[in-house]
């Protein structure tokens, strides 16, 4: 085990329900119309207009923005569907603790478990009332994660019986179509996520910004302009998510090569978190890698490190 702390905050924990709620009132707060309850079985995309079907009925508009996640199939009608070396699958447990034994046992740390499933890992966050804890990891080649998943908790000193929900998450980097004619995909639906850590909300929300600007700058009807959304998400962070994806693709391609890089120099993981709260990129942090592994390596096969 190795422990890494900074000086400040690098990142927040947030309830996903807390915060989808949150979202859901201040859109309320606009005054737009909202329906809940009422799922969305087809988008397709027309000449004049975009055609949504739902169970209570169909709906025309100029435009439509897919934020449906990674497990909907609306955003097929841009681009297809992930293949299995392209996503993640992972299972999680929000399981019930005291606050102050999670405060005793964890203070303001995380801890993350590598080696646990395949081009992924395992979790375990600590928030007010209850752990996070899942694994994940990519799904080819990952055939039984209810398994690995069951074994990480006990080998955590999970014992109980716990509701695990599953999910699946797509590899960031990849290059996607994110706009049709007249709709635009947004957050996990484009396949903008961190393919290092998984993480994807702070592209949802920059991707969702992007799209509601681009439709509502639009003059005329004139659809050759969201082409520009795509233009504005590569300048935001596309750069940035496919060095994520380079990482990724390095660091578990050599895993134990890079732990133990890791373990016997401080820097490289002090930098990983520099990442992490957004003082550098991945684009900086791969070529600044590049300089110090070498000699890293150098030194593991001087000690007889195979």
């Amino acid at each position: 085990m190795i422990e890494v702390h900074k000086d400040h905050s690098i990142a927040f924990l947030v309830s996903r329900w807390v915060f989808d709620k949150f979202l859901l009132e201040k859109a309320r707060e606009t005054g737009i119309k909202i329906h809940t309850g009422e799922k969305v079985l087809n988008c397709v995309e027309k000449p004049e207009f975009v055609e949504i079907t739902t169970k209570e009925g169909t709906y025309q508009a100029k435009f439509a923005i897919i934020a449906e996640g990674a497990h909907g199939v609306l955003k097929t009608c841009v681009r297809p569907a992930d293949n299995e070396d392209e996503y993640r699958v992972s299972l999680v447990a929000e399981i019930l603790a005291d606050e102050e034994e999670i405060k005793k046992s964890f203070g303001s740390a995380v801890e993350i478990h590598f080696g646990i499933a395949p081009g992924g890992y395992g979790w375990i966050f600590p928030h007010r009332n209850y752990y996070s804890v899942g694994i994940g990891g990519i799904a080819k080649g990952f055939p039984h994660p209810k398994k690995i998943m069951l074994k990480f908790l006990r080998d955590n000193g999970f014992t109980g019986d716990y509701k695990l929900k599953g999910h699946k998450i797509p590899l960031g980097g990849i290059k996607r179509n994110v706009s049709g004619s007249r709709v635009l995909l947004c957050g996990d639906a484009a396949g903008f996520v961190d393919a290092v850590s998984g993480e994807g909300l702070a592209y949802a929300i920059s991707s969702g910004q992007f799209a509601a600007e681009v439709i509502a700058g639009l003059h005329g009807g004139n659809i050759k302009d969201l082409s520009e959304y795509e233009s504005l998400c590569q300048r935001e962070f596309g750069t940035h998510l496919k060095y994520s994806l380079v990482s990724s693709r390095l660091i578990h391609r050599f895993p134990e090569i890079s732990f133990n890089m890791a373990i016997n120099n401080r820097e490289i993981l002090s930098k990983c978190l520099d990442v992490v709260d957004s003082s550098i990129d991945y684009k900086a942090y791969f070529f600044w890698s590049l300089k110090v592994f070498p000699h890293v390596f150098l030194r593991k096969l001087k000690s007889g490190y195979q």
